[in-house]
């Protein structure tokens, strides 16, 4: 299995991932924590995390599969949220929390 491969397997089965630096238990940088933070807070229980660290091939790879530079990086159902600035903000606006909600009730 490719890692574009591993990388779709893992966007179909679980319908919220955050590719993170580090666990949601143990952030390795606070972008990572900040996201966790806005995840938890929107309620999120069916989060889905990748520590990138431990996956090398996933942290060379993601970048260009998703069309975005850095980590952390959050997926919807399948589709790129963004980082740490956006899963902020859509926090700060409301959104993000009805966003898990019909993910994760689907």
């Amino acid at each position: 299995m490719t890692v574009k491969d591993r990388i779709k397997a893992l966007l179909e089965a679980h319908p919220v991932v955050l590719f993170m630096k580090g666990t949601p238990e143990l952030p390795m940088c606070g972008f990572s924590q900040r996201a966790v933070d806005a995840l938890r807070t929107a309620g999120a229980t069916r989060l889905h995390a990748v520590n990138v660290m431990a996956e090398p091939e996933i942290r060379a790879n993601l970048p260009r599969f998703s069309d975005w530079p850095t980590f952390p990086q959050l997926f919807i159902n399948g589709e790129l949220i963004g980082g740490a600035d956006i899963v902020a903000e859509l926090a700060d606006a409301g959104e993000l929390a009805r966003i898990v909600a019909e993910a994760e009730a689907a």
